[in-house]
């Protein structure tokens, strides 16, 4: 009698850690949709670009003074309104800026969120919006987090003269044990099995395919990688093995003190500083190329 009643309990705590697990997951997958209003005083114009996935993606675009275009994408469940001191110090040096809500962020719709596969596409409209604007110029993005992964994991965005990847998850296996392990302790490993599980069931997405470490050779363009040295989001050796898994021409910035937090507003100016140094080399050859090819 004991023991069937022992196997009773183990069998009622597992179904109850199932059910907890599959609640989990649908939070995590769960996309938002809400309007963004244009903030006084910000000189962009509202645009909307078709994907090839047959949704839309809203952002600001802000035109510079023919210097470069930069990309900038946001974090997961943030939207554009997270890069606007970015796009500030970027337009005041000359740039075109372009900043999109992610699909299943803000304004752009989707079913879901993909940490960052099927966000790709979002990705590259933007890009192609961008190569529109700004013919012949340097192009450069930042992404943070989902937006780095969305798109080091894009097939087909293009080439671009430059790229920052903040706080960015080398596999999805890394990235949900790292979350689970910082509130559950021990517990989170086995426990984010059971998260994993499910993204086939809902997502028809397969973890190998969320490995943004195996797509960073395929960069080529220089890469600025940055995380903060107490980031236990993404931890320092997770970054250290996406820098170098990098192809050269590649950088490496350790933000002393930063956790998995928005690295800009953590650090102003060594990020503007820093930032502005590392475009400006890398767009500048571009215009260079595009100057020699046009003479």
């Amino acid at each position: 009698m004991r023991l069937r009643r022992l196997v009773m309990g183990l069998c009622l705590l597992l179904a109850g850690g199932l059910v907890l697990a599959w609640l989990a997951g649908s939070e995590l997958v769960a996309g938002a949709h809400y309007a963004i209003a244009l903030p006084d005083g910000l000189p962009a114009q509202t645009v909307t670009l078709p994907t090839e996935a047959g949704r839309t993606v809203e952002g600001w675009f802000l035109r510079g003074s023919g210097k470069g275009a930069v990309l900038l994408l946001h974090g997961i469940r943030a939207d554009r309104r997270q890069m606007l001191g970015r796009a500030r110090f970027l337009h005041a040096a000359g740039y075109s800026v372009l900043l999109i809500d992610l699909p299943g962020h803000g304004a752009s719709t989707a079913p879901q969120l993909t940490f960052g596969l099927t966000e790709a596409a979002g990705v590259k409209a933007a890009l192609a919006y961008l190569r529109r604007q700004a013919p012949g110029q340097g192009l450069g993005l930042i992404g943070v987090s989902l937006g780095a992964a969305s798109y080091v994991l894009c097939k087909d965005c293009g080439p671009v003269d430059g790229v920052v990847l903040e706080s960015m998850y080398p596999t999805i296996e890394e990235a949900v044990e790292d979350r689970l392990r910082m509130r559950l302790g021990a517990l989170g490993v086995p426990l984010s099995k059971l998260l994993l599980w499910q993204l086939p069931l809902r997502l028809d997405i397969a973890p190998r395919q969320l490995r943004p470490i195996d797509h960073m050779a395929a960069i080529r363009a220089p890469a600025l990688v940055a995380s903060g040295d107490r980031d236990m989001h993404t931890t320092l050796a997770e970054t250290r093995r996406l820098y170098g898994a990098a192809a050269q021409p590649k950088q490496l910035w350790v933000v002393q003190g930063a956790v998995h937090q928005d690295l800009h507003a953590f650090a102003p100016g060594p990020y503007e500083e820093r930032v502005l140094r590392f475009l400006e080399t890398g767009l500048r050859g571009a215009r260079a190329v595009c100057g020699r090819k046009a003479g």
